[in-house]
């Protein structure tokens, strides 16, 4: 058993959706280091760009291309551009997310239909049309993203977390039907992450410090420290993992976190 090659991706195209910046411009370059050419996709065409060019500066392969993942004709027109260019696509991350932090109470109908339709179907998008191109071609590795909100809630969190528990759900699904055709279907839940969808925590050091005291490491994770299990499930190193939610949490949901009594 050749086991360094178990790491590797090499000959593989791998589509990142939501490469322009944080989790998704990492794993895209983590996924690239490893020997997969990659796809960087994202809304913001420019930061997508910037990805596939840090990539290449690096001596990767990528490529750019734009996606709104909340409309389903881009999804679809995305996922057939790569198929139309690539033998296989052997690797789909889809990490795009957003959140409305208020209480139940104050939710809006358009505070709902926003985080819904990026979150929850925007993920299934990506889902369906990479899970269909793979089925047809014989097998890959999809990874969502979800959250330690999709076991573990706090006000303001209400539709968030319930579209991460929706993710799992979707993901596991997705993993039962397509496993006989050789796909594998894993979420990652991180914990508390320094992204630009975490601005907010951090502008408040009494928020931030409180978030890292939560997890058992005392500190909060970088976008590489989240990369690294994405491109291990993309690998034929978790070949036998299917259907599973992988916590990258530091701890969080291990341990109670608030206080540590004596003993």
């Amino acid at each position: 058993m050749d086991y360094a090659s178990m790491f590797r991706l090499d000959g593989r195209v791998a589509l990142v959706v939501g490469a322009a910046s944080g989790i998704g411009q990492a794993s895209a370059q983590a996924l690239a280091a490893l020997g997969a050419e990659v796809v960087c996709a994202d809304v913001n065409r420019a930061g997508a760009e910037a990805t596939a060019g840090l990539i290449a500066d690096a001596g990767g392969r990528a490529e750019a291309d734009q996606v709104d993942v909340s409309r389903e004709a881009d999804v679809v027109r995305l996922v057939s551009g790569v198929a139309e260019r690539h033998a296989a696509l052997g690797v789909c991350v889809v990490t795009p997310a957003v959140n409305a932090r208020k209480p139940i109470l104050k939710y809006t109908a358009e505070d709902l239909d926003r985080v819904l339709t990026v979150n929850l179907k925007g993920t299934f998008f990506v889902l369906r049309e990479a899970g269909r191109l793979m089925a047809e071609r014989g097998g890959g590795s999809i990874i969502a993203f979800a959250s330690i909100r999709a076991v573990q809630v706090e006000p303001g969190q209400s539709v968030y977390s319930a579209t991460k528990a929706g993710i799992v759900q979707l993901c596991r699904t997705l993993a039962a039907e397509l496993g006989p055709q050789g796909v594998r279907v894993n979420a990652v839940a991180p914990g508390v992450v320094d992204t630009p969808l975490t601005r907010q925590i951090k502008k408040d050091e009494a928020w931030y410090r409180a978030y890292a005291d939560r997890n058992a490491l005392g500190r909060w994770a970088s976008p590489e420290e989240i990369a690294g299990p994405v491109a291990f499930l993309a690998t034929d190193a978790a070949r036998y993992i299917t259907g599973s939610v992988l916590f990258v949490d530091g701890g969080w949901t291990a341990i109670d976190g608030r206080f540590t009594p004596p003993l």
